[in-house]
């Protein structure tokens, strides 16, 4: 559970470990067109998609994987998206990754970027890594802004879960 960022909080934004009620808010993610804008996978439908996200979750949650926290919005006390520090195991070299998924609604107010920030002065604050990178479609703008304004800058690219995407890439100052 070192990797998850409950209870921390930033300015607009606290964490919290996800929770199966957060569910019903969370499927309106995955009935958006835009939830797989950039990322092609069979989805079976949007109540399958947020259950297999959730199982995912926990999975990481029991085996100390890191995982997605739940971002609440101090102002209004509602879900806005998840973010969260995952290790991953990428071209066979295992890192942890920054990782960000906001409700639609929650676009374009800078909840991606507050939330990515927080975890990447935890994640060095903590010493849980001298480099973390964020796994990006390379058709994703928007999410590689997100990693610009963070610090991050490309670093390689690859296919991830069949997707072409790029790494980007932070290291931690001394």
């Amino acid at each position: 559970m070192k990797y998850l960022l409950n209870g921390q909080q930033s300015k607009r934004l606290s964490f919290r470990l996800i929770d199966s009620s957060d569910f019903r808010a969370w499927l309106e993610f995955f009935k958006s067109p835009a939830a797989f804008e950039h990322w092609s996978a069979e989805v079976e439908s949007p109540e399958r998609e947020c259950e297999k996200w959730y199982e995912k979750q926990f999975h990481r949650y029991e085996n100390d994987l890191g995982g997605m926290n739940a971002l609440i919005e101090k102002e209004t006390g509602k879900l806005v998206g998840h973010c969260g520090l995952l290790v991953q195991t990428l071209d066979e070299v295992k890192e942890l990754e920054i990782g960000y998924s906001l409700l639609p609604v929650s676009w374009n107010k800078g909840f991606a970027t507050e939330a990515a920030r927080k975890c990447k002065d935890f994640a060095f604050e903590n010493k849980l890594a001298n480099s973390l990178i964020s796994i990006i479609s390379v058709t994703n703008g928007p999410s590689e802004n997100v990693t610009l304004k963070n610090g991050m800058r490309p670093d390689s690219q690859t296919v991830y879960h069949g997707n072409k995407v790029s790494i980007y890439r932070i290291e931690k100052s001394e």
